[in-house]
């Protein structure tokens, strides 16, 4: 693909999904109410499991705080872009009305990932680095330059894991439509992200390690920005973030032969 032509159909999807958003800007200060509630909720969970421990799986108070301002932020990125397009492709192949992305001079994968942005969203993003900052306070850690840089990088690579997981889930409605609610397989195994990897044992650890890392998308940026990061952990996050993408595109070119359209 031509990154500068797609950047530039990004930002008309950006404008136009933003002015979109401004019409309606009284809720913008309810969804910062509801997300300011649910990382207090958040917050005080983590405080209960700390009245019991010092540490959850081996990870103290102030580090626990930081993987879950990690998990935050990547929710928020989550939320803002991918949710509000990824449902959307059930319906269109549902109602064959992927037909008009098909004929778009853009590439459809493309489309029907970023179309849609929710804005208010960013909102989980801002308080999630809120509550790493809160969490590298409580653990009096200062980041190094190195670990911050390290941190982009599996973050970068997080992101990538958690697009094509969840479009290649979200792919095989080619053949399972009548499934109403793919999303909630992604949040369920999403969800296991938010603590950490060492509290999981047996089959459930082995999954979402090494299987469905789920562990890998959280924990090892918590880790990076905490000053605990290795080399070569880092280059499997890359090398797996760009494995998974590979395997999503192949996924979703595979998949486009099975599409027959509204006329069957």
């Amino acid at each position: 693909m031509n990154m500068r032509r797609y950047g530039r159909v990004f930002r008309e999807f950006f404008r136009a999904c933003l002015v979109e958003e401004m019409e309606y800007r009284s809720e913008f200060f309810g969804n910062f109410i509801a997300s300011f509630f649910g990382i207090a909720i958040a917050l005080l969970t983590v405080h209960i499991f700390f009245y019991q421990t010092d540490r959850l799986g081996g990870w103290t108070y102030g580090e626990v705080l930081v993987l879950l301002g990690v998990f935050n932020t990547l929710r928020g990125f989550i939320d803002f872009a991918l949710r509000p397009n990824m449902p959307r492709l059930l319906e269109h192949v549902r109602r064959g009305t992927l037909d008009y992305i098909l004929t778009k001079p853009v590439d459809s994968m493309f489309y029907v990932s970023f179309r849609h942005l929710v804005f208010w969203r960013l909102i989980d993003v801002a308080l999630g680095i809120g509550v790493i900052g809160f969490g590298l306070y409580v653990e009096r850690y200062v980041p190094s330059a190195a670990d911050v840089c390290m941190f982009l990088i599996v973050m970068a690579a997080s992101l990538l894991l958690i697009y094509s997981l969840w479009m290649m889930l979200m792919t095989t409605s080619f053949w399972v439509v009548r499934i109403d609610d793919l999303s909630f397989i992604f949040d369920s195994f999403f969800d296991t992200a938010r603590f950490p990897g060492s509290m999981y044992r047996g089959a459930v650890r082995l999954v979402i390690t090494y299987i469905l890392p789920a562990v890998l998308i959280t924990n090892t940026p918590a880790l990076a920005l905490l000053g605990k990061w290795r080399i070569p952990t880092a280059l499997a996050a890359l090398a797996a973030a760009i494995l998974f993408l590979w395997l999503a595109r192949r996924f979703w070119r595979f998949a486009l032969r099975f599409y027959t359209g509204a006329g069957g």
